[in-house]
């Protein structure tokens, strides 16, 4: 089975622990004792019902203000999926764990409280994830009970959030009417919304198309770790050579010609080794060792891509950045370092273009540096040459990382737009 990484966004209250609580519990997969202690930590703060918001703010702080602080991870399975959840939180202050949550996701679930409409909050996650290159977006109208499931305010929802997508990259727009509270078209679709003619939530995520999304053209390997057994008892292992990671696109497969970066050097892959032995193919995100016919130096931080589809190698970046920390902001000719596939090397910040409101998409130009949870486009100087693609192409070789020199804390999240 294949698995669907996503995350939830909205703004506060528009229930988006409600409704993973939800799909949790319609779908079977949370255990007795566990729905145990939410009944009894319901009943301890005088509510009516189970709260199934408590099943993902596992905080203390989140259960006594209602609200999701940090990303909370839940994984599920159903017959022909598995499942991994991403809750993210909806304050502006908590946008550096949005971006968290969400730059490793298929798809986006943007809940929209039918009461409320379009917010603030709701525009900024859709740019978010549009920023993040999430593939595959859903408007859950969430709370349509309060509104007598009434089709006329769905409908306004559906006009509105259009018109507003149509400045942004979607490349998958889906909208779903439910009530989380009480499982309509959540898990099953709802008799009290005839006129809604789409798929429930849960079948839409257990169909939804995301082989697709992985590139598979441009072969990238980051090379992670060597391996060598060195095991003097067994001539094989003895003279093994193999070089350890991740795929990050394409399909790699014995006897495919190569190129290593940064030498040049090109050879052929000899095996594939994985887990549990020997691959005819490997494409992302499979994790596998490649044994290759020559003798080359390589090492982390390394490469492997095809001779004539190479990335681009360039210590120039031009890339836009979330900023994560509070100890200090942002500003230009600042020293960094920066982490890029398995590759750490020293950086510079040569200059801060301009600070985006991610409310109103305005760019200040006069900005002069970034603090906690704001974004921006700068240029990156880095000290040895980095092997990228753009964002949009590729986000395992089109992302990075910045990390403070001091005190070795991740102080950035980046997404490469252009690079020299």
């Amino acid at each position: 089975m294949d698995i669907l990484r996503f995350a939830t966004a909205g703004s506060v209250d528009d229930g988006k622990s409600t409704l993973i609580g939800r799909l949790l519990f319609d779908s079977k997969s949370i255990f007795e004792d566990q729905l145990e202690s939410v009944e009894r930590t319901s009943a301890d703060r005088g509510e009516e019902y189970t709260n199934l918001a408590l099943l993902t703010d596992g905080l203390r702080a989140e259960r006594e203000q209602g609200i999701t602080i940090d990303v909370a991870y839940r994984y599920f399975a159903t017959p022909r999926r598995k499942f991994i959840i991403a809750d993210t939180p909806g304050h502006i202050q908590y946008t550096r764990n949005m971006v968290t949550g969400a730059s490793t996701a298929d798809l986006a679930i943007i809940l929209v409280d039918a009461r409320k409409g379009i917010l603030e909050q709701s525009r900024r996650h859709a740019f978010l994830t549009t920023l993040l290159k999430v593939p595959h977006l859903v408007v859950a109208v969430n709370k349509m009970d309060l509104v007598d499931y009434d089709q006329q305010v769905y409908e306004q929802i559906v006009d509105e959030f259009t018109a507003f997508a149509s400045k942004l990259e979607i490349t998958d727009l889906t909208f779903i009417p439910l009530s989380a509270l009480h499982g309509d078209n959540v898990v099953e679709r709802s008799g009290n919304m005839p006129w809604y003619e789409g798929s429930s939530l849960l079948h839409h995520l257990e169909h939804v198309h995301i082989a697709s999304d992985r590139n598979l053209i441009d072969v990238r390997f980051p090379v992670q770790y060597v391996i060598r057994p060195h095991k003097s008892t067994d001539p094989e292992l003895h003279d093994y050579r193999g070089y350890a990671g991740q795929v990050a696109g394409g399909v790699l497969k014995p006897g495919d010609e190569v190129v290593h970066l940064p030498s040049g050097l090109t050879t052929t892959i000899t095996h594939i080794d994985g887990p549990n032995g020997p691959v005819a193919e490997a494409y992302a995100p499979m994790s596998v060792t490649l044994r290759l016919a020559d003798d080359i130096d390589i090492s982390r931080g390394d490469m492997i891509a095809r001779p004539g589809n190479r990335p681009e190698v360039a210590q120039d970046l031009e890339a836009m950045v979330c900023w994560m920390t509070p100890d200090r902001q942002l500003s230009p000719r600042m020293k960094v370092l920066v982490k890029h596939t398995t590759r750490t090397a020293r950086a510079m910040v040569k200059d801060l273009h301009y600070r985006l409101d991610v409310n109103t998409l305005h760019r200040d130009e006069t900005a002069t540096g970034l603090g906690l949870n704001e974004i921006g486009r700068i240029s990156l100087r880095v000290t040895q040459p980095l092997f990228v693609d753009d964002y949009g192409r590729n986000r395992l070789t089109g992302g990075f990382i910045l990390i403070d020199e001091a005190t070795h804390n991740t102080v950035a999240a980046g997404m490469i737009t252009g690079a020299k």
